[in-house]
C-alpha cells in the first residue's frame, strides 16, 4: 500500500519555452507533483526528519525552474523530476505535471500540460581490470560513479583476484560489483560508464583482451532488452564466477528475471568453475 504527498499548481514565473519572446519575457507556470513516500515512520515519530519537507520541494522546484531554460515542456518535466529524485533520496517515485496557463495557440484554451511519471532504477554493475594498478582503476571508477549528478552509489562488493576468461593469455583481474540506483535510461547509464572507462583509458582492440577498466551493466531493475549496443540481463552472468561471487555478496537474494533465480543459486550452480579470492 502507497504512501503519497501531493502538491497542486505551484507557481513559477520563469523562461520556457520555443518562441523567442517565451525565453525573454517569460510567463507563468504551475507545478503539481504527486511524491510516492513512505510515510510509515513520520506517522509514528511525528518528526519531520522521518518524512519528505514540501516545502523545501517547491523551493527547490522553483529555483532551479528558474535556473535554467528550455525549449519544451517535456524537457522542463524531465529535467525537475530527475532533480527531485536525486535531490531526494525518500522519494521512491513521483508524477509530475506541469501546466502552461498562456500557451501561444492563437486559439481560445484553459491551459496546456504536460505529465510524466519517473523513479529511480536499481542497477547491478561488474567491475574489472588486470592492467597496471587494478585496485587504483576501481576505486576510482567507483568514485566517478558516486560523483555522477545522476547515479547514486549504494554498494561495494569486495573485490576478487580471478583468472583471465575468454581464452586471452593475459594478467589475473581484479573483480567485483557495485549496486547503484539512477535516473538515466539504460543506454545513457551505458553512455556514463564508456566515459569513465575512457578516463582510465580503455581500449576494445582484442575482444575478452587486457583493460584497465572494464565496467559491465548486469541488472537494470528486472528489465529484459536486447539491442544492438545492449542487452540486459548480461548474457554470461549465469557462467561467471567472477561476477557472480562478488555479486552474491551484495545482492544475494536478487532474482534474475529471465532464469528466476537468485544469485546464490546461480552462484552455486555456475558451470564455470574459475578460481576466485
Amino acid at each position: 500500500m502507497a504512501d503519497y504527498i501531493r502538491i497542486r499548481d505551484l507557481e513559477v514565473y520563469a523562461n520556457h519555452g520555443v518562441f523567442e519572446e517565451e525565453n525573454r519575457l517569460g510567463q507563468k507556470f504551475l507545478f503539481s507533483f504527486e511524491l510516492e513516500v513512505d510515510m510509515k515512520r513520520a506517522g509514528i515519530t511525528d518528526d519531520l526528519s522521518d518524512s519528505v519537507h514540501y516545502g523545501e520541494i517547491c523551493r527547490k522546484v522553483y529555483d532551479f525552474t528558474r535556473a535554467h531554460t528550455y525549449h519544451l515542456l517535456e524537457k522542463l518535466a524531465e529535467s525537475v523530476s530527475r532533480m527531485l529524485l536525486m535531490e531526494f533520496p525518500e522519494i521512491r517515485s513521483l508524477k509530475t505535471e506541469i501546466k502552461k496557463p498562456w500557451a501561444p495557440v492563437g486559439l481560445p484554451l484553459n491551459t496546456v500540460s504536460v505529465e510524466i511519471t519517473r523513479n529511480r532504477h536499481l542497477v547491478y554493475l561488474s567491475i574489472g581490470s588486470n592492467i597496471g594498478d587494478k585496485r587504483a582503476y576501481l576505486d576510482q571508477a567507483v568514485t566517478e560513479l558516486d560523483e555522477h549528478p545522476m547515479i547514486f552509489v549504494k554498494k561495494v562488493s569486495d573485490y576478487f583476484v580471478t583468472k583471465p576468461y575468454g581464452g586471452v593469455e593475459q594478467d589475473d583481474f581484479l573483480n567485483g560489483c557495485v549496486e547503484l540506483e539512477t535516473v538515466l535510461e539504460p543506454e545513457e547509464l551505458l553512455h556514463a560508464l564508456h566515459e569513465i572507462e575512457g578516463h582510465a583509458g580503455r581500449t576494445r582492440e582484442i575482444h575478452w583482451g587486457p583493460r584497465t577498466l572494464d565496467l559491465d551493466i548486469l541488472f537494470y531493475d528486472d528489465r529484459i532488452m536486447d539491442t544492438e549496443n545492449l542487452t540486459i540481463p548480461h548474457k554470461e552472468i549465469p557462467l561467471r564466477d567472477f561476477v557472480l561471487t562478488p555479486l552474491a555478496e551484495i545482492a544475494p537474494d536478487f532474482v534474475h528475471p529471465v532464469l528466476k533465480k537468485t544469485i546464490i543459486q546461480l552462484r552455486d550452480k555456475c558451470r564455470r568453475k574459475s578460481e576466485v579470492w
